[in-house]
């Protein structure tokens, strides 16, 4: 098939590399344009456009998906399909009307739960038990499209948002593949989504990584979880950050309010509203990120030692 491939971050490689691997004829690459990281800005390029260079296909990087120009091209490559993944702009109906069999979309959830921009992270940090990915004919609408195919995986109580979107990423590759296979034949039904059981999934922002002690084991479970590696989670504790990168529930015996961070031996615990979590990883501001139990032997007046 005739395929333009529109993606960004590093989830939407595996799916490229798999169109690209099945023989497919990809017209174009699109992709957002390069942004400037590190101490001294250096432009560097999105991790679909890198992948898209090492494979010698064309690569482009409207400003706005919206620009005439841009528009104009897209149609006059007559694709059979524009295949989106992770691409992170909205398209107007010019470019969903211009492929034969319209623009599909690889989504992070399985639909209609978690529609929008952070749905790995959102199904981590609400405790969801398992998560997938959904193939859609993209609409007008975020992310309300007809449904086209869905693959599911569990939730483990160790996956964190890091660990998920890995796995989402690999399944992407020969799904999308298949999904193809059966669009050409007419082998895909669409589905309409169930307006009744959509939720959205708003992007992250680093206020919502402060942990209230006050609340469940299993939500601050879930809120670290959900929130490594970026913005991830943390306690202002003496005036001072202190993040928490990996953690895990723990029973033990120990007399401490919520909130409260007790030291046995080399092991650091902290108490949650109805238990507590052994720490596993942290990192106090302005410190690099080690192990709890190196943490520990530090001289750290707010913790307790028994």
């Amino acid at each position: 098939m005739r395929i333009i491939y529109m993606g960004t971050p590093d989830f939407a490689v595996p799916a490229l590399n798999a169109i690209y691997e099945a023989g497919h004829e990809i017209l174009m690459v699109v992709s957002q344009p390069d942004k400037p990281v590190g101490r001294h800005q250096e432009l560097m390029p999105t991790a679909v456009k890198a992948a898209a260079l090492k494979l010698g296909l064309t690569v482009k990087q409207p400003v706005k998906a919206s620009d005439p120009e841009f528009m104009a091209e897209v149609s006059a490559l007559k694709p059979d399909v524009i295949v989106v993944a992770a691409y992170g702009k909205i398209l107007k109906k010019v470019i969903l009307d211009a492929p034969k069999y319209g623009c599909i979309n690889i989504h992070g959830s399985l639909l209609p739960r978690w529609r929008g921009a952070a749905p790995i992270q959102w199904s981590v940090l609400s405790g969801d038990e398992k998560s997938g990915l959904t193939i859609m004919q993209m609409a007008e609408g975020l992310d309300t499209g007809d449904m086209l195919m869905q693959e599911e995986t569990v939730i483990s109580p160790t996956d964190t948002s890091e660990s998920l979107f890995d796995r989402l990423a690999k399944m992407s590759g020969p799904m999308i593949v298949r999904a193809l296979e059966k669009l050409e034949k007419g082998e895909l039904t669409a589905v309409k989504q169930d307006e009744a059981l959509a939720t959205y999934a708003s992007q992250l922002s680093k206020n919502m990584g402060e942990i209230d002690f006050n609340k469940s084991v299993r939500e601050i479970d879930c809120l670290i979880r959900g929130m490594y590696s970026w913005p991830g989670a943390y306690a202002k504790v003496d005036g001072k950050v202190f993040k928490i990168h990996k953690a895990e529930p723990a029973c033990v015996d120990i007399e401490a309010a919520p909130g409260e961070f007790v030291a046995v031996k080399n092991d650091l615990y902290v108490r949650c509203q109805d238990g507590f979590l052994k720490l596993d990883e942290v990192q106090l501001e302005g410190k690099k990120r080690m192990n709890a139990s190196d943490f520990v032997r530090g001289n750290v007046s707010w913790i307790r030692k028994i």
